[in-house]
């Protein structure tokens, strides 16, 4: 494998993982996946991927807390993504030495066996809006059924990276650790990085769950027939991004790597494709002709009432423009869930790696 065309995808056999691996692939890439293959379902993404690009594809089985294992990894790389992580808040509640060792530590692992190659790769780490905290300081009104910014500017732009850092719970201290970690090798070993601060990004090849891919994990409820718990009143407002988008994102990071080196950005759908839970159940009744049995439950912890990215400093920085239109996108995963639910589909999936 040349080093040119070598990309090390960290969490690669997850949803956003995949996703960029298959793109990488079909332009002529050569990748190595290192992935520890604990989450049920994740084979499956494998195997699509060893079936549309053979040979091309190297996979690593092993954990990014095994540092000599990431260290071997990382051999004859040029480019790595960095998406291995433990994903939901509700986990991290529970275990919050198991988050941080993988969230901070690994991570650490990672900018290491970077940092110990002779020409150290570019890393891209996806980390996420939850290191902004609660957002409490922001004042709110309602609104139909979301929850909006009173603040004109804020409504209008969204959050920006300027806003303070509040790492809320341990996931938001774990990835912000990491999140801080990647921006400050840059600054103090000259690595060349990058920090994705991503809100929600759904599309095929997701399977969420309560805790973490919320927009695939409705899908799948009411395609399944079963109840749907809103936590919260479910007019918690979040900007929602297309998979395809983000490759496109991770793919202009890549080309622009030594320019953007040492930066945070703000990545999702932005104010122009935003959606509360309760408009997302209303797409769903359209879709199905029926409306899903909804459940209501207390607020979770770091839960934000409104969350939406402001993307201005990507874009202007790579020309990046997000093009899938929510309602498509919803529509496009909403038929893609189907059919593997019509085809006898596993009914035991994974939390996604790197989809937030």
């Amino acid at each position: 494998m040349s080093e040119e065309s070598l990309a090390l995808i960290t969490g690669g056999a997850g949803f956003v993982g995949s996703n960029l691996a298959h793109r990488l692939l079909g332009a002529g890439r050569r990748v190595r996946i290192l992935d520890n293959l604990s989450r049920p379902g994740v084979e499956q993404n494998l195997q699509w991927l060893r079936q549309a690009h053979g040979a091309q594809l190297d996979v690593v089985v092993a954990d990014i807390r095994d540092a000599q294992a990431v260290q071997r990894a990382m051999v004859g790389v040029h480019q790595v993504f960095h998406f291995a992580a433990q994903v939901a808040v509700t986990t991290s509640l529970e275990d919050p030495q198991e988050d941080f060792a993988i969230n901070a530590q690994g991570t650490l692992n990672v900018l290491e066996a970077a940092r110990a190659r002779p020409l150290p790769p570019a890393i891209l780490l996806t980390s996420t809006n939850k290191v902004y905290g609660g957002l409490g300081d922001v004042a709110l009104g309602l609104e139909g059924q979301r929850y909006l910014p009173v603040d004109e500017e804020v409504r209008r732009r969204g959050i920006g990276e300027a806003r303070p850092l509040d790492f809320h719970s341990p996931y938001g201290c774990s990835k912000g650790t990491a999140d801080q970690y990647v921006v400050d090798y840059a600054r103090s070993y000259g690595l060349t990085t990058c920090v994705f601060r991503m809100s929600c990004i759904y599309g095929p090849r997701q399977f969420g769950t309560e805790d973490q891919g919320w927009v695939a994990h409705f899908l799948l409820r009411a395609l399944r027939g079963e109840s749907i718990t809103l936590y919260g009143d479910g007019k918690q407002v979040r900007d929602v991004l297309f998979v395809d988008d983000l490759v496109d994102a991770f793919l202009l990071a890549e080309q622009n790597a030594a320019r953007l080196s040492g930066r945070a950005f703000n990545i999702g759908g932005g104010p122009g494709s935003t959606i509360s839970l309760l408009d997302l159940v209303d797409r769903i009744e359209r879709l199905q002709g029926q409306r899903p049995a909804l459940a209501f439950d207390d607020w979770r912890t770091g839960d934000q009432r409104y969350y939406v990215s402001d993307t201005r400093a990507f874009e202007q920085a790579t020309g990046w423009r997000r093009r899938v239109e929510a309602e498509d996108g919803i529509a496009r995963l909403y038929r893609w869930l189907a059919e593997r639910e019509q085809a006898g589909a596993p009914r035991r999936v994974a939390v996604e790696a790197g989809a937030h």
